[in-house]
């Protein structure tokens, strides 16, 4: 009799944790130089392999193009190795001397990562080896629509930790795919932490699957160009920040707001980088295919070239075309294309100065990008510190292309394909997730005073707080009309009543 297909793959998910707990007790006792060889042979292996996984990447899910994937696989392997080689994740990794504190790190044990259909290569690189580093074993649920590709990646990962001494079994892949399944690895008893990138109801059901989870949320990154931005460079950075890998990184732009006396001058400056300005009539053909009525993005335009996305709706448009805008005047349900849109789409504001800008921008990240990220462009030292100190994200990104800077691609931020959003994005994290997030660190401690030393000041009466005791309403009003006492006679205080006990006690 034939198994059903989600017992099959539940069966897999137990299997998976299984052999992926046998290794978790072997690598645990990695030594640094035992854990650098693993991530070193871990790095050969992605960029050797970047453009075959690019290539299978694109084949099985229609999205992006191979060269930005290519680019995406090599950033994985390549860039995070040289950031996280050096990093101290194992034995001691801080001694405080002036604190008397020694530092240790433990793995936090079996990491369950979840892989988008956006990057599904890339992302199993990068999460494969900062597990690793950590010395932590990963088991990946892809997306249904990345099976193959999302396979691949974790078992050339797999197989390059094995042949550098790793135990079988480090990184496992969920080849059966469904829900239940991942339901089942989130809820194991032996895993321990679970790593999510993917759409928001995926990453809510990692939340609230009982344990210990890092997840991102959705990004819809307002590009704010400034009157003293260079023009011509901005035009150019928002253009290759939004057709990179046809927009499928969350950190990607998604509307510009220009200020309006340099609107037309940027216009045409897009323009001449592959924008096309898309008349009315196009933007509600365009929103209506694109965003679904629930606000969700349709599947069929993910990460899709523009020139694709305008044959397909019938609108005409320049061979050298990259990216389609649409000029908005609002944000909300009734402007669709102000959502987050993984694809070449642009929304396009005007702004009467720099304050209108940053009050239009915070109306884009709190229709549902909130805590990911913000670019602006701009020479104004002044106005980059309010945006800053302004604005509800945690990257600031400044004249780079935002899903480049995002991920550390062209800025100095960790290198990173999981972006946490904070507290205001529904994230336990606010940076860019790297193996430091991976570590238990306990802590040995050493006295810093005796307990002697801890003393309260003479002022305090016993025979007082005696008769406090015996006429509390009496006392009290005296206490009212007494001075205030200051922060130090509070400590002096504490510290005196912690002294007459331990006296009491001898």
């Amino acid at each position: 009799m034939e198994l059903d297909r989600d017992l099959l793959s539940m069966q897999e998910a137990r299997n998976l944790v299984c052999a992926a707990q046998k290794a978790q007790e072997i690598i645990k006792n990695f030594s640094k130089e035992q854990i650098d060889r693993v991530i070193d042979f871990m790095r050969q292996a992605g960029e050797t392999n970047a453009a075959k996984l690019a290539m299978m990447a694109v084949s099985e899910t229609g999205m992006g193009n191979y060269e930005d994937k290519c680019l995406k696989n090599y950033f994985a392997s390549h860039h995070v190795y040289e950031f996280i080689k050096d990093m101290k994740t194992i034995g001691v990794i801080n001694e405080d001397k002036k604190q008397h504190m020694v530092e240790i790190a433990e793995p936090v044990g079996i990491i369950v990562g979840i892989v988008p259909t956006t990057n599904p290569t890339s992302t199993v690189i990068y999460k494969s080896m900062i597990a690793l580093k950590a010395r932590n074993a990963i088991v990946f649920s892809p997306h249904p629509s990345a099976i193959k590709c999302t396979h691949e990646a974790a078992k050339l990962m797999n197989q390059a930790a094995v042949a550098a001494g790793a135990p079988e079994g480090v990184i496992g892949c969920m080849s059966t795919v469904s829900m239940q399944a991942t339901n089942e690895l989130m809820k194991h008893p032996d895993t321990k932490l679970i790593l999510a990138t993917g759409g928001s109801g995926l990453v809510k059901t990692a939340y609230s699957s009982g344990k210990p989870a890092l997840g991102v949320g959705p990004g819809n990154v307002p590009a704010f160009v400034e009157r003293s931005a260079r023009l011509d460079r901005a035009a150019e950075q928002i253009i290759i920040g939004k057709t990179f890998d046809n927009g499928t990184i969350c950190a990607s732009e998604q509307a510009i707001v220009a200020e309006e006396c340099i609107a037309d001058e940027l216009i045409e400056l897009l323009k001449r980088n592959g924008a096309y300005f898309l008349e009315a009539e196009e933007v509600q053909k365009v929103a209506k295919a694109v965003i679904l009525p629930t606000g969700g993005m349709s599947p069929q335009y993910v990460g899709k070239d523009a020139k694709f996305i305008a044959s397909q709706l019938g609108i005409t448009v320049p061979a050298d075309t990259r990216c389609l805008v649409a000029p908005l005047q609002g944000v909300g349900p009734q402007y669709p294309l102000s959502h987050e849109k993984l694809t070449t789409v642009l929304g396009f504001y005007r702004v009467r100065d720099w304050q209108e800008g940053c009050d239009r921008c915070i109306e884009l990240l709190e229709s549902g990008g909130i805590g990911h990220s913000l670019v602006i462009h701009s020479e104004n030292k002044e106005i980059i510190r309010e945006f800053a100190m302004r604005k509800p994200v945690f990257r600031i990104l400044v004249n780079t292309p935002s899903s480049l800077g995002g991920v550390g691609a062209t800025t100095g931020l960790a290198p990173s394909f999981t972006l946490g959003c904070g507290t205001w994005g529904g994230s336990s994290v606010s940076e860019n997730v790297t193996p430091l997030h991976l570590i238990n660190v306990k802590r040995v401690a050493w006295p810093v005073r005796e307990p002697a030393e801890l003393t309260i000041p003479n002022y305090i009466e016993p025979a007082g707080i005696a008769a406090m005791a015996q006429n509390p309403v009496s006392r009290q009003s005296e206490m009212s009309a007494s001075p205030a006492l200051s922060p130090d006679m509070i400590r002096d205080i504490v510290e005196q009543v912690v002294r007459r006990v331990h006296s009491c006690k001898n």
